[in-house]
C-alpha cells in the first residue's frame, strides 16, 4: 500500500505516518456505521427515542443528565477532537507544518476550503431560517478523504497525502473556531473563567515540563464540565488539552539514558532492570507522542464511528427526499461541499504558489491537486456535528443530513473521475523544477 510505501521511505514524520494509516483504517468503520445508523432510521425502530434515552451521574445532591446523543456528542468526541490538538501541536512544532512557507500553502488551501464554500452556501440560503447553517458546508472528513486516497493507487502521489493531511489539520483549526465563535448561544462568564484558569494551571505545568497523566485527567475532566457549564461547545477544551501537551523530539541526554539502561538490562537482565530501561525509554518519547498512541485508536475505532451510528441516521421516504430535493438548506451543502470546496482549495493553493509565499512537492502536478481537492469537499464527522448545534427542526435536520450524505458520495466521485481524467497531467505545482531532496538521517537534538 501507498502507506507502507511511504513508512518505508522516511518521507513523513512519525506522527503524520501514525495518523495516515490510523486514518485510513477508520475510514471502513465510519461507512459501515453511517450505513448502519441508516438501516436502524429506516427499519421501523425508534433510532430517535434510543439516542434521547437519559443517562445521569448523581454525586451527593449534584447531578450531570444528558441524553445518549449529547454524551457521545458532548462527551466523547472530545477526545476526538483533544487527538486533534495532539496533532497540530506534533505537526507545528517537529512535523509538516514546521516553517512560514512549509504551512502557508495548505493554510491558505484550507481558508479557502472553509470561505468559498460558506459563500456558496449563503447565496442560496442567506435571510432563510437555515442561514445560520452555513458551518455544515465547510469541514473536510479526514478519515474517509484519506480511506478514498488509498483505494486511487498509483493515481494519488505520497506527497499529495501529505498536503491534504496538513490541509486537513488547518481545516479542523478553522471548523473548531467556527463551533467556538458561531454556534455559542449564552455564555456563564463565571463558569468560563473556571476553565481558563484550569487550562492556565496545565499552561505553568508544561512550562515546568511536569507530565503526570492522572493529575492532566482529572483538570481536563473539571474543566470539560466547566466549559460544559459555560454554554461553549466542549469540543473546545479536546483541542485546547491537546495543544498544551509538549511535543519534542527525543533529547541526547535521554537517548544516552536509554541506552544505557538497555546495556545494563543485557548485562543482567533481571525484572528490576527490566522496569527501569522500560521507563527510562517511555521517558524519552514526548508526552504528546505517548498520549497519541493511547488515544488515536479509540477515537478513530471507536468513538468517531460511535458519533456517526448516534447521528447519521435520518428517515428516508417520499416525503424527506421530496423535501430535501427543493430544499435550499440540501442544494446549498451538496454544493457547497462539491462546488465550493474544491474550488476554495485549489484557489487559495495558487494563489500561495503565484505569490512564492507558499511551496508545495515538486513532484506533485495540478491534475492530482484538482483531485485532491475534490476529495476535500467530503465533509461528514464535523457535518453532522455543526448539524446538530445550527439546528433544532427536525425535518431541517433531516434535509441538512441528506445533503451531507449526498455532497459527500459526489464529493468522492468527482475526485476520482478527476483522477481518472486529470491525475498524472497539469504540469507540477511547484514551477521550481528542482529534484525532491533525500530525507535526513535523523538525530537526536541536543
Amino acid at each position: 500500500m501507498a502507506v507502507t510505501t511511504l513508512v518505508e521511505r522516511g518521507d513523513l514524520s512519525d506522527a503524520a505516518r501514525r495518523f495516515l494509516g490510523t486514518e485510513s483504517g477508520s475510514a471502513v468503520l465510519l461507512i459501515v456505521a453511517a450505513l448502519a445508523a441508516l438501516i436502524w432510521a429506516n427499519s421501523g425502530a425508534d433510532y430517535e427515542a434510543f439516542w434521547h434515552t437519559e443517562l445521569a451521574i448523581r454525586l451527593g445532591s449534584g447531578e450531570l443528565a444528558l441524553d445518549l446523543r449529547h454524551w457521545v456528542n458532548d462527551g466523547l468526541m472530545v477526545l476526538f477532537f483533544l487527538s486533534v490538538g495532539l496533532e497540530i501541536a506534533r505537526e507545528t512544532t517537529l512535523g509538516e507544518l514546521r516553517g512560514a512557507r512549509a504551512i502557508a500553502a495548505p493554510a491558505a488551501a484550507a481558508a479557502g476550503g472553509l470561505v468559498v464554500p460558506a459563500l456558496v452556501f449563503l447565496a442560496l440560503n442567506a435571510g432563510g431560517e437555515a442561514a445560520g447553517a452555513w458551518g455544515i458546508a465547510i469541514s473536510t472528513d479526514t478519515a474517509v478523504m484519506l480511506g478514498v486516497l488509498a483505494l486511487l493507487g498509483p493515481r494519488c502521489p505520497d506527497q499529495l497525502r501529505v498536503f491534504l493531511l496538513a490541509l486537513a489539520i488547518v481545516d479542523d483549526i478553522g471548523a473548531v473556531a467556527a463551533i467556538a465563535l458561531f454556534y455559542t448561544d449564552e455564555v456563564d462568564l463565571v463558569a468560563l473563567l473556571v476553565a481558563v484558569v484550569l487550562l492556565a494551571g496545565l499552561l505553568g505545568l508544561r512550562h515546568v515540563r511536569f507530565w503526570r497523566t492522572p493529575c492532566y485527567a482529572v483538570i481536563g475532566i473539571l474543566t470539560w464540565l466547566a466549559v460544559l457549564r459555560s454554554g461553549v461547545h466542549p469540543s473546545v477544551v479536546g483541542v485546547a488539552l491537546g495543544l498544551l501537551v509538549n511535543a519534542y523530539a527525543p533529547r541526547r541526554q535521554e537517548m544516552t539514558a536509554a541506552i544505557g539502561a538497555g546495556k545494563n538490562f543485557l548485562l543482567d537482565p533481571t525484572p528490576q532492570r527490566a522496569r527501569a530501561a522500560q521507563v527510562v525509554a517511555v521517558a524519552a518519547v514526548s508526552p504528546n507522542e505517548r498520549l497519541q498512541q493511547r488515544i488515536q485508536p479509540w477515537s478513530s475505532y471507536v468513538i468517531v464511528p460511535l458519533f456517526v451510528l448516534a447521528n447519521a441516521g435520518v428517515l428516508l421516504n417520499a416525503q424527506t427526499l421530496s423535501a430535501a430535493a427543493s430544499s435550499l438548506l440540501t442544494w446549498g451543502i451538496i454544493l457547497g461541499l462539491v462546488v465550493g470546496k474544491p474550488i476554495g482549495v485549489a484557489a487559495g493553493t495558487w494563489v500561495v504558489l503565484r505569490t512564492g509565499l507558499g511551496r508545495v512537492p515538486d513532484t506533485l502536478r495540478w491534475g492530482q491537486l484538482l483531485g485532491g481537492s475534490a476529495l476535500s469537499g467530503i465533509g461528514f464527522t464535523v457535518a453532522l456535528f455543526v448539524t446538530e448545534l445550527a439546528l433544532d427542526d427536525e425535518l431541517l435536520i433531516a434535509e441538512a443530513k441528506i445533503g451531507i450524505l449526498a455532497g459527500s458520495i459526489l464529493a468522492a466521485l468527482s475526485g476520482w473521475l478527476v483522477f481518472r481524467l486529470a491525475g498524472e497531467r497539469g504540469g507540477q505545482c511547484s514551477p521550481s523544477g528542482l529534484p525532491t531532496l533525500p530525507p535526513r538521517p535523523w538525530r537526536p537534538v541536543d
